[in-house]
């Protein structure tokens, strides 16, 4: 395959997508496929000769689209969204084309200085102080290793890279249970192990108690631990838990440690002024991580993570090896040294595109609409004989339930049978519960109405 053929099967592949779009709909949204089946219509060995890329094609268009979840179908509620908007997507093609590897300045100055520009648009658009610099990392899950990594720095002297942590004393993070498993990834990860993440415990609105985190870290100051920072939850995963910001940020700093703010999903609600009370006090922060790919239509993978002081972070993650010099050019900025890869795509394209393409307003009411049409599809569940809301709605996710732990998976099982639809599932104070999360970009009030359909059909046909 040559460049002549990657313009004749690009237009091909273009129509194939704008067809695979119009038609999701139609399809159910999560395959009905077996483990192992797709696997088994692959050959067992590599090719020794190249194939025409036309039986290629014609094998992806066979296997695929009926063998994967469709994470842009507009019936998709389930998890957290991937967004993909065609905006996003075109800009994807051309960043495929450039294939730069923006790991320096001079690797790729475009990329560097518009993700410079960009993210200043982002934390005018989330309404952060002009303080905020920031880099793109693939997911929040690296934003946050980042951040406690450079905690994890901090706490120690900066001995922890050169000396290992051997004989420097056992550190401590701080989060509730609410908090995303990336955290506990994060403090594996750095070495700070499962015991060292200590699970505060959180209020009866399920935010973080800010004097059960103050008697946390006396505690573990008085047996001779070393606290190092606080992670802080924006939008748990689960039922959508928030911390509250600036109580906790003012018990951190009280004993200096770092905060890192994980708004990972509902970061991207902030560009609404009218939500941003749900993070009040995050200015004072030092780190905040959001990702556009989940509400914001820049499609996986784009993390935003927004520094009061970038130095720290680079002290904890920068090297700068002579091959890795950016020769007469010392005030530039290499994006390598703010994060954990040294390889960089050009991610920033895609928010470029996107904020272009929709604008601030059109995206806002997008989100506006989705919170709005969760609210609405909350209390039609509610009415349904046998349903119960099991928390309550935080921006566009809430949760619901049957009589029994048992009933409420059997239930779950037919939805997603069922295929209009899709929906996943959590624990909540100890039930199996439902999530419904609606942030699918191109799904309408009809598409999140299905919901309430789908599941009286099924609760009635038990």
């Amino acid at each position: 395959m040559d460049h002549d053929d990657l313009r004749h099967w690009s237009k091909q592949a273009a129509d194939w997508a704008h067809g695979y779009h119009a038609g999701l709909r139609d399809r159910p949204v999560r395959p009905d496929v077996t483990p192992g089946a797709t696997a088994a219509k692959l050959p067992s060995m590599p090719p020794d000769a190249p194939e025409a890329v036309a039986d290629i094609f014609a094998d992806f268009e066979a296997i695929v689209p009926d063998a994967i979840t469709h994470w842009q179908h507009p019936r998709f509620f389930a998890y957290f969204p991937a967004n993909a908007a065609p905006a996003s997507m075109l800009a994807e093609q051309l960043c495929n084309a450039i294939a730069a590897q923006g790991m320096l300045w001079q690797t790729a100055p475009a990329a560097t200085e518009i993700e410079q520009v960009m993210v200043d648009w982002l934390r005018q658009a989330l309404g952060l102080a002009d303080n905020f610099t920031g880099t793109i990392h693939d997911s929040a899950t690296t934003a946050t290793l980042s951040a406690v990594l450079t905690m994890r720095e901090r706490a120690l002297a900066w001995q922890g890279n050169s000396d290992g942590l051997c004989g420097l004393g056992r550190v401590r993070i701080y989060a509730s249970a609410q908090t995303h498993s990336s955290v506990l990834k994060a403090c594996r990860i750095a070495g700070i192990g499962d015991a060292g993440l200590v699970n505060v415990a959180v209020r009866e609105d399920l935010g973080m108690d800010p004097a059960a985190l103050q008697m946390a870290i006396e505690a573990d100051k008085a047996a001779g631990l070393i606290p190092a920072g606080v992670v802080i939850c924006t939008g748990g995963t689960s039922v959508g838990a928030m911390d509250p910001v600036a109580k906790v940020i003012a018990v951190a700093k009280a004993h200096d440690l770092w905060t890192h703010v994980d708004a990972a999903w509902a970061g991207s609600a902030m560009i609404c002024p009218e939500f941003r009370y749900l993070w009040d006090g995050v200015d004072a922060a030092h780190s905040i991580v959001f990702n556009p790919h989940k509400w914001l239509g820049a499609q996986f993978d784009c993390a935003v993570q927004f520094l009061a002081d970038p130095a720290p972070q680079v002290r904890t993650l920068g090297l700068r090896p002579g091959y890795l010099e950016t020769l007469g050019q010392s005030d530039v900025t290499d994006f390598n040294e703010w994060t954990v890869p040294l390889g960089r795509r050009f991610r920033a394209l895609k928010l470029w595109f996107v904020l272009r393409a929709y604008g601030l307003d059109g995206l806002r009411t997008r989100i506006r609409n989705h919170v709005m049409w969760s609210e609405e599809l909350a209390k039609k569940l509610a009415a349904i004989p046998g349903i119960e809301l099991t928390s309550d709605q935080r921006l566009s996710l809430f949760s619901f339930a049957t009589k029994s732990d048992a009933s409420t998976e059997r239930l779950l099982q037919r939805i997603n049978d069922d295929g209009r639809i899709y929906l996943t599932q959590t624990r909540h104070k100890g039930r199996f519960v439902i999530r419904v999360q609606v942030g699918q970009f191109d799904c309408t009030a009809e598409d999140v109405m299905m919901v309430e359909t789908v599941v009286r059909e099924l609760m009635e046909d038990r």
